[in-house]
């Protein structure tokens, strides 16, 4: 049988459980080959400090099955890296599925692949999905045809067990859960705005203040250019 190709995008200041939770269910995947995708072979730094070694760059890497992309603080310079966004695009257009985690749904909006389909990403992040043509959408894990996007972080496990169904079947899904003993129950109900206590929503919104500016602004930049560039073909 021939393997299923894999790649998840590893890159400087990224949210490292974006990437280490679907990495975590992919590679128990029967047939499936992961790939840790960047630039160059040497490691990154996550933006809360854990190092991270590729297996290929972007150069060595094969045609993708899968491609993925997580998110973090590292993906504004991302959307405005040419090469990493020519990288992103070309296996998009070939890939069977399109994925991302978290805020690494913005560079696949920036690779102009998420036009015209529903997506998700980390709720602060939510509403500059719209500058790509994407349509946000508050759920866990959105799947729009071959568009697979999962929301903030921890939402990157039930992704990779919902790319898991879709790759090998429910059966080899849940099997990998019960492995996993992935069955959560938080101590607190702060993982969302909606559930969290509004001074913990207010402390997050001001610490991450000047990041999630950054980011919009990259966003609308970005956005505009791929406008002019599809104008102009």
């Amino acid at each position: 049988m021939t393997e299923t190709q894999i790649g998840l995008l590893v890159f400087p200041r990224m949210t490292q459980l974006d990437m280490t939770g679907p990495f975590e269910v992919f590679a128990r995947i029967p047939d499936a080959k992961v790939h840790l995708v960047w630039k160059r072979p040497e490691p990154v730094v996550s933006d809360v400090g854990l190092t991270l070694v590729p297996t290929t760059t972007c150069a060595d890497c094969p045609p993708l099955d899968v491609i993925c992309i997580p998110g973090g603080p590292g993906q504004i310079d991302l959307m405005e890296d040419p090469e990493i966004i020519d990288f992103v695009r070309r296996q998009g257009e070939r890939a069977r599925y399109v994925t991302s985690v978290c805020t690494g749904a913005l560079v696949l909006g920036a690779a102009g692949l998420l036009r015209g389909y529903k997506a998700a990403t980390h709720w602060a992040s939510m509403d500059n999905l719209e500058h790509f043509g994407a349509t946000p959408t508050k759920v866990r894990v959105c799947v729009d045809r071959n568009r697979i996007t999962g929301g903030g972080v921890t939402a990157g496990i039930d992704f990779g067990l919902v790319v898991a169904r879709e790759l090998a079947g429910q059966e080899a899904a849940e099997k990998i859960q019960l492995y996993m003993e992935y069955d959560p129950a938080p101590p607190f109900r702060s993982g969302a705005p909606d559930t969290a206590p509004p001074a913990v929503v207010a402390a997050f919104r001001a610490m991450a203040a000047p990041m999630l500016a950054r980011r919009k602004e990259v966003t609308a930049r970005v956005a505009e250019q791929l406008k002019s560039s599809s104008a102009r073909a």
